[in-house]
């Protein structure tokens, strides 16, 4: 059995640095030793190369990629300064997370030795033990201190210590030995009954502040707050011996129980019953880490989401309850419940962290209030897709570490496995994964009704969107005001004393300016050609917030967030309706407004002159017409004989503001001079678009 206490995670907060010191010091080789010593289950090097499951590397880049984490952030965090193997630091870093089961990777690679890794992990081992013994070490240890990449690497490293296990767990049997420190559960029963439980409604508060005092990874910091309802759960996780009925009862082969995606895949794996289940002659056998033994049938059942989604489909036909998996929120409303804390110095308290066994253990062995296993046994599946809490903020070292799993495909577990430790053992952390993998994962049920479905708000990835999202809503550059913003100042101030009922933004793209003229007006409509654009302000009208990805260089990129709260914007945006429009063709609908606001739209329509001859139409007596243009005239948007100015005619210059003059004559009267107002469009961190509209306020006869 491995020792008790495998260090916990430290607290950061600390006033004393050479203790902390001392402490990340042992952590770092405790989890390197556990580590190494983990793939001691694997009986030869034949074992390294040849892949557990086809939607993964071999266990030899496992064995590899941890090290090459730990040089590849330190760099970033400045703590190397020289690399220990630019080849494998390179190999080694990319192509953790599995494949979908419709696109297999191939490839080949020149895997290194063994030992050539193994000769690797030991200079790394000697790196770190330096940076941490001799590097300095200020307070707060917190996301912006270098050291935080040190725990980084090591959270890493105990994140793969539980992967690289599920993958043995899947490899052929021949391949893993039993090793005397890593000794299953040796016990089990019958299959016990599994009661519903009435949980109350409540309130949960999920999320924590930058200050919390233990490592996090990006996604668990921010906050979201829901009330939950009432609902019912099952006592305990779901069994072999539970889930051993829904097999006898043909539920891998039903398809009712099992949506689109699940069929997918059960089709594809040929599915007939759990991954870890082996047909023997004599009966049922459970597969652990590095052995087969008799089904164990009151030890939970470990799955996949589909299958367990499945299951609940199955149950609630059985029953005529409306059997589900519980949420994200749900899960921490049986925290609550059951009133489990924080698995500190505790060992009995769940079977987590390697304090009990390297395998699952019976249902009923680990009691936590009225139920069981709410955290520890195994992981537990949840219906919740990960999503981003409100303020979060990708950290620079690992940008990839969440942000592609808000994809709608990433499923969270909860209450970590007997092999969670460190950061994974923690209430508060998130780890998601594709539906169709496997984990020491499976779960428990309950029954309620529909939960709300949380919003998966995706990262906009089309360039021309993203930069129009960074104009509108992003930082300042050159000291070159906000444009949309500066554009609906100076209209709300010509406006004066004038009333201010209705507007329009036309050619509104994202939506800036139509927030901001909703602090003045009572309803403002924004109109845009563009789909595209128009979703973001949609969004940011219904979510609060957007996010994008901004290109860095090459294909590099940034991402950023962007909340209406936070530009002051919140308490208006039910004052505006975002709708797609051809400004040179509107509906008869559009009219009655006090203002219209065309900013950088005439040198973008196919027919300027079309829209100004009539735009009268669309305003009240007296309202107010704001135009903007840097007048780029370009024939692939504007064809030549549509040009408003910026050509000669009859042998004299003929500019755009001299032909909106004439075609605005008739119906506006022109108050004031011109004015020039720059803008800055961002293509890249190090190229600009910098302009100057010239803005003309005219006001409707």
């Amino acid at each position: 059995m491995p020792p008790p206490f495998f260090p916990r995670t430290p607290c950061l907060d600390q006033q004393d640095a050479e203790a902390l010191r001392r402490e990340i010091l042992a952590y770092f080789h405790t989890t390197f030793d556990r580590y190494e010593a983990l793939f001691g289950h694997l009986t030869g090097d034949a074992a390294y190369y040849e892949r557990p499951i086809s939607l993964r590397h071999p266990l030899i880049f496992y064995f590899g990629h941890t090290a090459t984490f730990f040089i590849n952030k330190l760099t970033l965090a400045g703590l190397v300064q020289e690399r220990i193997d630019p080849r494998l630091e390179s190999m080694f870093a990319i192509g953790v997370d599995e494949m979908s089961w419709d696109d297999l990777d191939e490839a080949h690679y020149d895997w290194p030795t063994v030992a050539q890794v193994q000769a690797y992990r030991d200079e790394v081992r000697t790196t770190l033990d330096g940076i941490i013994r001799h590097a300095p070490l200020t307070l707060p240890l917190d996301w912006n201190n270098p050291w935080w990449a040190i725990l980084m690497g090591i959270e890493h490293e105990r994140i793969h210590l539980e992967t690289s296990s599920v993958l043995m767990r899947q490899h052929a049997l021949h391949h893993v030995q039993p090793l005397p420190d890593w000794a299953p559960c040796r016990h089990g029963g019958p299959t016990p009954a599994n009661p519903l439980v009435q949980i109350p409604a409540g309130r949960v508060c999920l999320g924590k502040p930058l200050s919390d005092p233990y490592y996090g990874w990006d996604n668990e910091y921010g906050r979201h707050e829901a009330a939950v309802p009432a609902f019912q759960a099952s006592r305990q996780l779901v069994s072999n011996g539970e889930f051993l009925a829904f097999v006898e009862a043909g539920g891998y082969s039903t398809d009712r129980y099992w949506d689109e995606e699940g069929l997918a895949w059960r089709n594809f794996a040929q599915a007939t019953h759990p991954t870890f289940w082996v047909q023997h002659p004599a009966g049922w056998r459970l597969r652990l880490l590095a052995e087969e033994i008799p089904m164990a049938w009151d030890w939970p059942v470990e799955t996949n989401c589909l299958e367990a989604r499945a299951f609940c489909r199955w149950q609630a036909e059985q029953s005529g309850q409306a059997v589900r998996l519980p949420t994200e929120d749900e899960w921490y409303r049986l925290l609550a419940f059951a009133g489990v804390e924080e698995v500190g110095a505790a060992p009995a308290a769940a079977n987590l962290h390697l304090d009990h066994y390297a395998s699952s253990c019976p249902v009923t062995e680990f009691p936590q209030g009225p139920l069981y296993d709410v955290c520890g046994n195994v992981w537990q599946w949840t219906e919740t897709p990960i999503y981003p809490f409100d303020g979060f903020q990708v950290h620079p070292w690992y940008d990839d570490f969440t942000t592609p799993t808000y994809d709608d495909r990433h499923n969270l577990i909860k209450g970590g496995s007997w092999i969670a430790c460190g950061n994974e053992a923690r209430h508060s952390s998130r780890y998601a994964f594709r539906r169709h993998f496997f984990q020491h994962a499976g779960f428990r049920y309950v029954v309620g009704e529909a939960p709300i479905r949380q919003a998966v708000p995706h990262y906009e990835t089309d360039k021309q969107v993203s930069e129009y999202a960074e104009f509108h809503y992003g930082d300042t550059y050159f000291s070159v005001p906000n444009f949309p913003q500066a554009m609906a100042r100076l209209a709300i101030e010509a406006l004066g004393e004038r009333p201010a009922q209705k507007a329009l933004d036309l050619g509104c793209a994202t939506g800036r300016a139509s927030f901001e003229l909703a602090r003045h007006f009572d309803a403002v409509t924004g109109i845009d050609f563009s789909a595209r654009f128009i979703q973001l302000g949609v969004q940011l009208a219904e979510q609060g917030s957007l996010r994008y990805t901004l290109t860095e260089e090459g294909e590099l990129v940034s991402f950023k967030e962007r909340r209406l709260d936070e530009l002051g914007l919140a308490e208006v945006c039910h004052k505006v309706q975002f709708l797609q429009g051809d400004a040179c063709n509107l509906k008869p609908l559009f009219a009655g407004y006090d203002l219209i606001l065309a900013a950088n739209l005439i040198d973008r329509l196919y027919s300027p002159r079309k829209l100004l001859t009539q735009i009268h139409e669309r305003l009240n007596p007296g309202g107010l017409l704001v135009l903007a243009s840097p007048y780029t005239w370009l024939t692939e948007h504007t064809p030549r004989e549509e040009w408003l100015g910026g050509f000669k005619q009859d042998g004299e210059n003929l500019t755009t503001l001299d032909a909106l003059k004439t075609l605005l004559a008739p119906h506006f009267r022109l108050l004031q001079a011109p004015l020039d107002v720059p803008f800055v469009i961002r293509e890249t961190r190090r190229k600009f678009q910098h302009s100057i509209s010239e803005v003309t306020v005219w006001e409707r006869r």
